[in-house]
């Protein structure tokens, strides 16, 4: 949870326009370290934290496999939101999938200031390090498991 925090405050860092996002999506999914890597076979993985109005509601991990052209490898930062209950809401109770076209924009002064929703979600993402150039999300796979009250 420390990770994720960290990870917020780095993202606001590199573009505090994101901070509208934060304030009004009905929830979020941060990644702090999704690692993503491949040659020919890719993969990426991580872990997070779901909230909900801001609140922490549960974990939530990302699987990612690819067959394709590609190489090399890198670390980012991921954060998915959710514009409307609705969105959320479906993330929380399926197996969620992105679509195989879904993309992220890239975290840099200003650009979220163009940064929309499609079907109610963005996705956000800030390389840590490493050098892939790849900014699908595409095929990632998500599990979430709530806090026990």
């Amino acid at each position: 949870m420390a990770d994720a925090e960290y990870a917020k405050k780095t993202l606001l860092a590199k573009d505090a326009g994101l901070d509208k996002f934060f304030k009004n999506a009905s929830g979020y999914a941060i990644f702090p370290n999704v690692g993503k890597g491949g040659l020919i076979i890719g993969g990426a993985s991580g872990n997070g934290v779901l909230y909900e109005n801001g609140v922490a509601v549960g974990m939530t991990s990302l699987k990612k496999v690819n067959i394709g052209l590609q190489a090399g490898g890198q670390a980012v930062i991921e954060v998915i939101f959710f514009e409307t209950d609705a969105a959320l809401e479906k993330f929380k109770n399926a197996n969620y999938e992105f679509s195989a076209e879904a993309s992220a924009v890239i975290a840099e002064e200003g650009k979220s200031e163009n940064a929309s929703y499609s079907d109610g979600v963005m996705v956000i993402a800030l390389p840590k390090a490493g050098l892939m150039a790849d900014a699908s999300v595409g095929g990632q796979k998500f599990e979430y498991h709530p806090f026990v009250k």
